[in-house]
């Protein structure tokens, strides 16, 4: 095995250990969590290690530079390394540790020659993609293209009451990193499906995103004794709660099969209590799917399950929050120049659509973008037992140099 291999899977087996879930393969590394920070610390010296200069910006995005023309824009590379709770180590942090050995391969061939590089490389760790601790998810990129305003990131509290800015400050994670000029940008993941192991597919060329609908529903009825109160007199959050989850499950099967995906993916139930009736209730509401026609018919739908509960189980629902996106594609100039060095490489690539938001989402509304995929076993996700193969990794580390020699050239950009 070439020695670049050996030492990309050596890096790849240490970093499971911070945040490791005893007794499995997987971690628990949310955002500014002590074993985020933790991470953090390791993959600054790793980047150092590698001959780049590391750099935190205000909202804890991570950065590593490497200075090859100087003056010039910077191409930037990454993904992210907190995960959801007691989930797999695979998702946003392999496309991190990918990006950073790709630059460390491309460093040492430009260094010979600094002539081929027409702009400076950056690896980036952003902060708080996942958003399991601190909503909105992808906050760092978001910040950083201006979609979300840093103090109203830096403001965001988990629920223990925590903000964001008090959590990157414990850590000494928060910094004052400012005005990275992007030339362009590309990012690497594990696919959140099974679509391309199952077509023994290696590379995957991100061409479009799913379009989403999310929804914060707060539904507030009236607290009760759960044994005295008459049902008739009732007025129950949570009724009205779990009529809206098996909405969202029952919605699927309206339309064709693969076309809607739905899921309630939180709930907070207030007060808790085991002879209280539920006086309040929060919800988040996800559909998902590439058409916008079906978005619009679901969204239809859920509206109207929202009046049947608000009228039969006489209880109040309010959406609190609400985001949304269309299908939105990719730089098809990307996509084709991914195409071509999966070509050279002689992997086997196809182009696929992403269900998952990733950084890259972000990042291509703002400069020219490329995002990839390698396959995961069973399409395993946001899970202990998610998993891709060695022979995978490799490839898509491979690859990604190759993305990446010719976006420092100037391709893209011309």
């Amino acid at each position: 095995m070439p020695h670049a291999d050996e030492a990309f899977l050596a890096d790849w087996s240490a970093h499971a250990r911070f945040g490791a879930v005893a007794g499995t393969n997987g971690v628990d590394r949310q955002a500014a969590s002590a074993a985020d920070g933790a991470q953090r610390a390791w993959f600054a010296e790793r980047l150092e290690a590698g001959g780049f200069a590391v750099h935190r910006d205000a909202v804890g995005n991570q950065f590593g530079l490497l200075e090859l023309v100087p003056g010039a824009p910077y191409v930037l590379t990454g993904s992210h390394l907190d995960s959801q709770p007691t989930a797999g180590r695979f998702d946003g942090a392999y496309g991190v540790l990918a990006s950073a050995h790709a630059g460390f391969r491309l460093a040492e061939e430009l260094r010979d020659d600094p002539s081929r590089a027409r702009f400076n490389l950056a690896v980036v760790n952003w902060f708080n993609e996942e958003g399991s601790r601190f909503k909105p998810s992808m906050m760092g990129s978001s910040v950083f293209t201006g979609k979300l305003p840093l103090q109203e990131a830096l403001a965001t509290s988990d629920p223990q009451g925590i903000t964001v800015e008090v959590a990157l400050d414990a850590l000494g994670e928060r910094g004052d990193f400012a005005g990275l000029d992007v030339a362009s940008y590309a990012e690497i993941h594990v696919q959140q499906g099974r679509s391309m192991e199952e077509r023994g597919v290696t590379i995957g060329l991100v061409n479009a995103t799913w379009g989403a609908r999310k929804f914060e529903f707060r539904i507030t009825g009236a607290q009760a004794h759960s044994g005295a109160a008459l049902m008739a007199d009732r007025r129950d959050a949570l009724l009205g709660a779990a009529r809206l989850i098996v909405a969202a499950r029952e919605l699927v099967d309206e339309f064709e099969p693969g076309a809607l995906h739905t899921a309630c993916g939180e709930i907070n139930v207030y007060p808790n209590s085991p002879v209280v009736v539920a006086s309040e209730v929060q919800l988040l509401f996800d559909l998902r799917s590439p058409s916008s026609e079906v978005l619009n018919r679901a969204y239809t739908r859920v509206m109207e399950v929202v009046e049947r509960v608000r009228r039969e189980d006489r209880v109040e629902v309010e959406i609190v929050a609400e985001h949304s996106w269309d299908q939105d594609p990719y730089p098809e100039t990307g996509v084709e120049l991914a195409r071509e060095v999966a070509e050279e490489l002689g992997l086997v690539h196809e182009r696929v659509m992403t269900v998952a938001g990733h950084d890259s989402t972000n990042m291509k509304d703002a400069v020219p973008t490329v995002m990839l995929f390698v396959p995961s076993v069973d399409g395993i996700s946001h899970h202990l037992d998610e998993f891709t193969t060695d022979e995978d990794l490799l490839a898509g580390v491979a690859h990604l140099t190759g993305v990446l020699r010719r976006l420092v050239s100037g391709a893209l950009v011309d």
